[in-house]
């Protein structure tokens, strides 16, 4: 149901391309004094580096995206962390021992999966991956975020208002976003 969106900047990847699962894309995410407490802005440390991000030349587009740039399949959806300077946590008892801080896409698609499963089971029929896309205002909007690949539409590879190609609509605030309705 989550597909990593990748981890070499502009460009889509399959599974994550396909219209039948949700794309994530990958934050930055540092805490800070707003009342938030967390700044979050695009994953993109450089050229050929950060969230995965663009155009599918093949599938198309689902009924629920309608982002007006691509004519087909546009990734990301929605984004977790996944820089490996400020990723996600690991206890590692094989092959290591102790902590490790991982990152990467395939580091914010089971943080994404994770949310659907506490959002609870969807209705039977229903498409989870359009789910977000009604409760746009239930997500953290990512509205930052260095660009260090041009694109055009240039949506696709930078951080903005609503929706962008690195976070899609954005990040977990709770699970609503992640529920049919």
């Amino acid at each position: 149901m989550a597909a990593a969106s990748g981890d070499s900047g502009y460009g889509v990847n399959f599974p994550a391309s396909s219209p039948h699962v949700v794309a994530v894309g990958g934050t930055t995410l540092r805490p800070d004094g707003s009342a938030r407490g967390w700044d979050e802005t695009a994953w993109t440390p450089g050229t050929d580096q950060g969230a995965g991000s663009g155009c599918s030349g093949r599938l198309p587009k689902p009924a629920w995206q309608d982002d007006p740039g691509c004519d087909h399949r546009t990734v990301a959806d929605v984004a977790a962390v996944a820089d490996p300077a400020t990723g996600v946590a690991v206890y590692q008892t094989y092959g290591g021992n102790g902590w490790y801080t991982y990152g990467g896409t395939s580091a914010a698609a089971p943080v994404i999966a994770a949310t659907y499963a506490l959002a609870g089971p969807p209705p039977p029929g229903s498409d989870p991956a359009s789910f977000p896309y009604r409760h746009p205002a239930a997500l953290h909007d990512v509205t930052t975020g260095p660009a260090p690949t041009a694109c055009t539409p240039a949506y696709l590879c930078t951080a903005g208002p609503g929706y962008d190609g690195p976070t899609g609509l954005g990040s977990p605030n709770g699970v609503d976003a992640f529920r049919a309705s």
